[in-house]
C-alpha cells in the first residue's frame, strides 16, 4: 500500500511539473500582441496615410511590440528605445537581411538600398568603396569649398527677397542647395547642367520617395495584390518613376562617358565606371551598369532628401518657437562676430544649435520607420518570439514621442539635450534618425555637417519673419507621406537681412 501512496505522489508531482513546464514554455514563446485584422488583408487596412503615426497609435494599446500581419507578411513593430536597442544591437545579426519585392518595384527599392545583407561579401566591398570615397570624413572636408559657394550663391538669392521683402520657399531653397552640393561633389557637375528644370527634377525626387516609401498590395498579398495596384494607379506610378529616375542616371553617366578628366580630378562616377569598364569583381559578382545606378540613387535620394527636409523642419520649428530661434541665433552671432560665412570650426563651438537640430530629429526623423528587415533567425523581444520571414520595422518617430523617455514630448525643447550625452551615432536608442547597427546609414556625418553648416549660415545672416497677417499658430505641420516624411505645406518666411558684407 506505501508503494502505492509513493507511486502516486510520483505521478502527481510528474505531472504538476509537466503543467507548469508547459505553462512556462507557453509563455516564454508567446507571440507579440496583435491588433484584430481581416481575412486576406490583415491589418493593411489601419496602416492610413502615414503608417508610423498609424502605427505609434496602435502601439499605445498594443505595447512597444507589435505584430502585425500585413496581407500574408508577419510584420513586428518595436515602438520603445528598449525594444530598439534589443533589434538593433542585441539582435543585430539575427534580423540584418532586406526582404525582397515583387514586381517592378524591386528594381526601385535596390537603387536605393545599399546596406544589403552584411552576409552577402560583393554589397560589404560596395558599401566599403562607397564610404572611402564619398562619406569619409577626410572626403567630406575636402569638398567644403563646394559647400562654402553654393551656400554664399543661397545668401546672395536670399539678400535679394530681403531687400524686396518677399517670402522665400524654404523647402525649394534647401532642397535646392543640397542638390547644388551633392551634384557638384558626388557627381562632378553643376544643378544646372544635370537638370534643366528644377521643378521637375524636385518632383522627381519627391514621387520616388513616395513610391518607395509606399505600401504595396504585390508585397503583400499574393496572386491578386497586383490587381489591386493596377486598379489604384500605384503600378503605373512606380513605374513612370522607375523610367524616370533610369533616364536621369544615363543623363549622368553619358555627361562623364563624354568628358576627359585629367588624373586626380575624378569624381564619384568616374570611379564606379572605371571599375565597371575593367570588370572589376567585388565578393562574387561584377560590377553592372544597374548595381551604379543603385549606389547613384542612393546618394542622390538619401543625401539630398535627408538634409533638406531636416533644415526645413527645423525653421519651422524655430519661427513656431520665436524663444529658441532668438537664443540661437545669439550663440551662433556671438560666438563668431563679424564674418563672411561661418565655416566647419565655427560650428564645433555652436553647442546650442546642435541641440536645435537633435531636437528636431527626435520629433522629425528623416526616415520616421527605419527600412524594414528581414528576421534571418529565431530570437526574441521582452520575451515575445519573433520568428524567421518577419519583417522588422523600428518606428524611430514614436521612440521621439514616447513619454517614458522624454519629459513632454510633444514640446520642442532643445535644452533637454544640456547635460546630455545623447548622440545620433547609434549608440542611443532614444534617437535614431541615422538608424543603428549593420544597416546604419554610411553618410551619417555628411548629412549632419551639411545641416549644421545650411542653417548656421541661414541663422547669422538672416532674421526670419512671417509672412504679413500670418500668425505662429497658423504654421502647419502636417506631414507629406514617403519613405522619408517632409513638410507637407511650404514653408514660407521672410528674411530681413542682418549683416551688410
Amino acid at each position: 500500500m506505501a508503494n502505492i501512496w509513493l507511486l502516486s505522489l510520483l505521478f502527481l508531482i510528474c505531472i504538476l511539473l509537466a503543467f507548469f513546464n508547459h505553462k512556462k514554455r507557453r509563455k516564454y514563446y508567446q507571440q507579440p500582441p496583435s491588433p484584430p485584422g481581416f481575412p486576406i488583408i490583415g491589418n493593411l487596412h489601419q496602416l492610413g496615410e502615414l503608417p508610423h503615426q498609424s502605427l505609434w497609435t496602435l502601439s499605445k494599446k498594443y505595447g512597444p511590440v507589435m505584430l502585425l500581419k500585413l496581407g500574408s507578411v508577419p510584420t513586428v513593430i518595436v515602438s520603445s528605445s528598449e525594444t530598439a536597442k534589443q533589434a538593433l544591437k542585441i539582435h543585430d545579426l539575427h534580423c540584418c537581411s532586406r526582404p525582397g519585392l515583387a514586381g517592378p518595384r524591386e528594381l526601385s527599392y535596390n537603387y536605393l538600398d545599399i546596406a544589403f545583407s552584411p552576409f552577402d561579401d560583393y554589397w560589404k566591398e560596395v558599401r566599403k568603396l562607397a564610404v572611402q570615397e564619398l562619406f569619409s570624413t577626410k572626403q567630406v572636408h575636402s569638398i567644403q569649398p563646394i559647400k562654402d559657394e553654393e551656400v554664399k550663391k543661397l545668401i546672395d538669392s536670399i539678400a535679394e527677397s530681403a531687400s524686396l521683402k518677399t517670402p522665400v520657399n524654404l523647402n525649394k531653397t534647401f532642397l535646392a542647395l543640397t542638390v547644388s552640393v551633392i551634384c557638384r561633389a558626388a557627381f562632378g557637375v553643376s544643378f544646372e547642367v544635370t537638370v534643366l528644370n528644377s521643378d521637375k527634377f524636385n518632383k522627381l525626387v519627391r514621387e520616388a520617395l513616395e513610391m518607395l516609401g509606399s505600401f504595396s498590395a504585390s508585397d503583400f498579398i499574393p496572386y491578386i495584390g497586383w490587381i489591386i495596384d493596377w486598379f489604384t494607379g500605384l503600378q503605373a506610378r512606380r513605374e513612370r518613376s522607375v523610367r524616370d529616375l533610369d533616364a536621369f542616371y544615363e543623363q549622368m553617366i553619358d555627361l562623364h562617358n563624354k568628358e576627359e578628366k585629367e588624373k586626380g580630378s575624378e569624381d564619384f562616377v568616374d570611379l564606379l565606371l572605371k571599375l565597371e569598364k575593367e570588370e572589376a569583381v567585388l565578393g562574387n559578382d561584377k560590377l553592372t551598369r544597374n548595381h551604379i545606378k543603385a549606389i547613384l540613387l542612393n546618394i542622390l535620394l538619401a543625401g539630398i532628401d535627408t538634409s533638406s527636409i531636416t533644415m526645413t523642419w527645423a525653421m519651422a520649428e524655430l519661427a513656431r518657437n520665436p524663444r529658441v530661434m532668438k537664443k540661437v541665433q545669439s550663440e551662433i552671432r556671438n560666438q563668431t562676430g563679424n564674418k563672411s560665412m561661418i565655416n566647419l570650426d565655427d560650428i564645433d563651438q555652436l553647442h546650442y544649435l546642435k541641440m536645435v537640430i537633435k531636437e528636431t530629429w527626435r520629433l522629425h526623423p528623416p526616415a520616421p520607420l527605419l527600412m524594414q528587415r528581414e528576421v534571418m533567425s529565431e530570437f526574441e523581444i521582452n520575451g515575445y518570439k519573433i520568428e524567421p520571414k518577419t519583417q522588422l520595422h523600428v518606428n524611430v518617430w514614436a521612440i521621439g514621442r514616447d513619454p517614458t523617455t522624454w519629459k513632454d514630448p510633444e514640446l520642442f525643447l532643445p535644452e533637454r539635450f544640456m547635460d546630455s550625452d545623447i548622440d545620433v551615432k547609434g549608440k542611443n536608442f532614444e534617437l535614431l534618425p541615422f538608424g543603428s547597427g549593420r544597416r546604419i546609414c554610411p553618410a551619417m556625418y555628411m548629412g549632419t555637417t551639411m545641416v549644421e553648416f545650411g542653417l548656421a549660415n541661414m541663422l547669422y545672416h538672416f532674421d526670419w519673419k512671417l509672412p504679413e497677417g500670418m500668425v505662429v499658430e497658423d504654421i502647419d505641420m502636417e506631414e507629406f507621406p514617403g519613405l522619408t516624411v517632409s513638410k507637407k505645406n511650404e514653408l514660407l518666411l521672410v528674411p530681413v537681412k542682418y549683416f551688410d558684407h
